[in-house]
């Protein structure tokens, strides 16, 4: 199956070498090139691309608004969002996460971990893992400004396994780790992962993590 990705970047050239990266590899093409967030929500819902690589500072709509509104259609809820940009920020990676971004990069990704960012994204998972996101996570998405607590009981609807899975997750756990952590497979960590996002109606990762510190399952205190 052949992934196929929208650029959104209102540099020509980066546009340019992000789509020679791209295209090096054989399950991997570009669809469409938009010069800022309105082009890119107009050619997602035209071209209804897998994944979205957008840069968040770009003219007339930005990227975080652009991925908000894409996130918020639901005749593009097949579609993912991977932010990449040069503004590695706390502020921006949160607005980018609440606003239904799935993952996020910097520009200065090598060709490989940019590949697997869009194969990452593409396959429904966020990309959480590293600890300084981990830590990014845990205290933004906790602050007043992400939004007021969701009631805990939203949670009622899990099996204590799966809370167990979305409490990891949170915490920027991949699949591999927390199936180290607990000792279940990577196939059935993925299975209660997905059980958990069909029952909380999640878009992807990135809302359970959203969830999980909105409903005190995980606290910005937590080691």
């Amino acid at each position: 199956m052949t992934l196929r990705v929208l650029l959104a970047d209102d540099q020509a050239l980066l546009r340019g070498a992000f789509r020679t990266l791209l295209e090096t590899a054989e399950d991997i093409t570009v669809v469409g090139e938009a010069a800022d967030g309105r082009d890119a929500v107009r050619m997602t819902r035209a071209l209804r691309p897998d994944v979205v690589v957008m840069d968040i500072r770009m003219p007339d709509v930005d990227g975080v608004a652009a991925t908000a509104q894409i996130c918020a259609d639901p005749e593009l809820s097949a579609t993912r969002v991977l932010v990449l940009t040069t503004y590695e920020t706390d502020e921006y990676v949160a607005q980018a996460l609440r606003a239904g971004a799935s993952g996020f990069v910097g520009k200065g990704i090598g060709t490989d971990d940019l590949l697997d960012a869009v194969r990452t994204v593409a396959a429904g998972d966020t990309l959480l893992s590293p600890a300084a996101t981990r830590a990014l996570v845990a205290r933004f998405l906790a602050a007043p400004e992400a939004g007021p607590p969701s009631d805990s009981a939203q949670l009622d609807v899990l099996t204590a396994r799966e809370r167990e899975m979305v409490a990891l997750v949170a915490t920027g756990l991949s699949n591999q780790e927390i199936a180290e952590r607990t000792y279940l497979s990577p196939f059935t960590v993925r299975a209660h992962v997905q059980r958990a996002m069909t029952k909380l109606q999640a878009r992807d990762r990135a809302q359970l993590v959203v969830i999980a510190y909105r409903t005190g399952l995980v606290r910005a205190d937590q080691p």
